[in-house]
C-alpha cells in the first residue's frame, strides 16, 4: 500500500539552478581550462604562461594580426596611399586556418584556434565587403565593448564576474558576497578588467575613424597580450591570497 509520500504528485520539485550558478560554473570552467585555479600550487609565471596558451597560444593570438599589419604596410602605394587589402587579409586568414588544421592533425584541443579562425575570417569578410582596411577591427571593438560593459555592470551591482569565477573555482559558490573583503577585491578586479577593455576602445577608436590602419593594427597588438598577461597575474595572485589556507 502506497503512502502519501510515495505519490509522485507529493514529491517537491527539484530546485532549478539559478542564473548565478550557471554563469559561475561556466566562468569557473573556463578559468580552470586556462590554468587559473588558485587551488593549484604553481608559480605566477607558470599560471600566466599557461593562460596565454604557451608559445602556440601566443603565436595563434599574435601572428595573424601581425601578418596583416606588416603586409598591409608593405603594400601601401606611395602615390595613392592604397594597400593590397585582399592579400593582407588572405594571408592573415590563411595563417589562422593553418594553425587550426595543425591542431586538428595533432589531435590537440582546437577550440582556441577555431575561435581565432572564426574571428579572423569574420573580420576579414567585413573588411572585404566594405573595402576598408580599418573595418577589419570592428569585431574587436564590439568584443571589447561587450566585455568591458559586462564586467563594469557586474561590479556595480555587486555580482562581480571575477568573484563568480573565483567562488565556483573554490567551491563556495556565491558565499563570497557575504565577505566584505572578498566583495571589495572582486569589485576592483572587475573594474580593472573593464578599464582594460575600455582603454583599448579609447585608444583605438580615434585611429579607426582616422583610417590609420597600420597604427591601429600595431596598437591592437601592443594592447593585447602585453596588457593581458600582467592583469592575469594580478587577478590570480589576488584570488589566491583571498583563499589562502591558514595553518591548523
Amino acid at each position: 500500500m502506497s503512502t502519501p509520500t510515495d505519490d509522485p504528485r507529493n514529491t517537491p520539485p527539484e530546485p532549478q539552478p539559478r542564473a548565478s550558478d550557471i554563469l559561475g560554473q561556466a566562468l569557473s570552467g573556463a578559468a580552470r581550462r586556462a590554468g587559473l585555479d588558485p587551488n593549484e600550487e604553481r608559480s605566477t609565471g607558470h599560471v600566466v604562461w599557461h593562460a596565454m596558451g604557451g608559445w602556440r597560444g601566443v603565436a595563434e593570438s599574435v601572428l595573424p594580426g601581425l601578418v596583416f599589419v606588416v603586409t598591409y604596410t608593405l603594400t601601401i602605394d606611395p602615390d595613392t596611399g592604397e594597400a593590397n587589402l585582399p592579400l593582407s587579409l588572405g594571408l592573415s586568414v590563411g595563417l589562422a586556418l593553418a594553425f587550426t588544421l595543425l591542431r586538428l592533425l595533432q589531435r590537440t584541443p582546437p577550440s582556441a584556434a577555431i575561435g581565432g579562425l572564426i574571428a579572423t575570417a569574420a573580420a576579414a569578410a567585413l573588411a572585404l565587403w566594405t573595402g576598408r582596411g580599418e573595418d577589419n577591427f570592428i569585431p574587436g571593438f564590439i568584443t571589447n565593448a561587450a566585455y568591458g560593459t559586462a564586467l563594469l555592470v557586474s561590479a556595480l551591482i555587486g555580482w562581480s564576474l571575477i568573484g563568480l569565477a573565483a567562488g565556483y573555482l573554490m567551491g563556495e559558490g556565491t558565499a563570497w558576497r557575504r565577505d566584505r573583503r572578498k566583495r571589495r577585491v572582486f569589485f576592483w578586479l572587475a573594474l580593472a578588467w573593464a578599464a582594460l577593455f575600455y582603454a583599448r576602445l579609447a585608444v583605438q577608436l580615434p585611429l579607426y575613424f582616422a583610417g590609420d590602419v597600420a597604427t591601429l593594427g600595431t596598437l591592437k597588438l601592443v594592447m593585447g597580450l602585453p596588457l593581458f598577461a600582467p592583469l592575469i597575474a594580478v587577478t590570480w595572485l589576488a584570488a589566491r591570497a583571498l583563499y589562502i589556507r591558514k595553518p591548523q
